[in-house]
C-alpha cells in the first residue's frame, strides 16, 4: 500500500539528484573558466565555490536517502 508513494519519491528525488548533478557540473565549468581568463572577480569565484559546496553536501545527502545502508 505505501510501495506506489515510495516510488514516485524516489523518481522525485532521482530527478533531483540529477538536476543538481548537473548544476555543480555547470559551476565547476564557470569557475574554471573564470580561473582560466584571469580576470575572475575572487569575490564572485569565492561564491560560486560555496554554492559547488552546498550542491555536493545535497548531492551527498539525496544519494544516501535513495541508497539505503546495507548492513553486512
Amino acid at each position: 500500500m505505501n510501495q506506489p508513494q515510495k516510488m514516485q519519491r524516489e523518481e522525485v528525488l532521482r530527478i533531483r539528484l540529477e538536476l543538481l548533478e548537473r548544476e555543480h557540473r555547470d559551476l565547476d565549468e564557470s569557475i574554471t573558466a573564470l580561473d582560466a581568463e584571469g580576470r575572475a572577480d575572487p569575490l564572485t569565484v569565492r561564491r560560486l565555490k560555496k554554492r559547488k559546496l552546498i550542491l555536493k553536501d545535497e548531492i551527498r545527502r539525496i544519494s544516501d536517502e535513495i541508497t539505503p545502508d546495507i548492513i553486512a
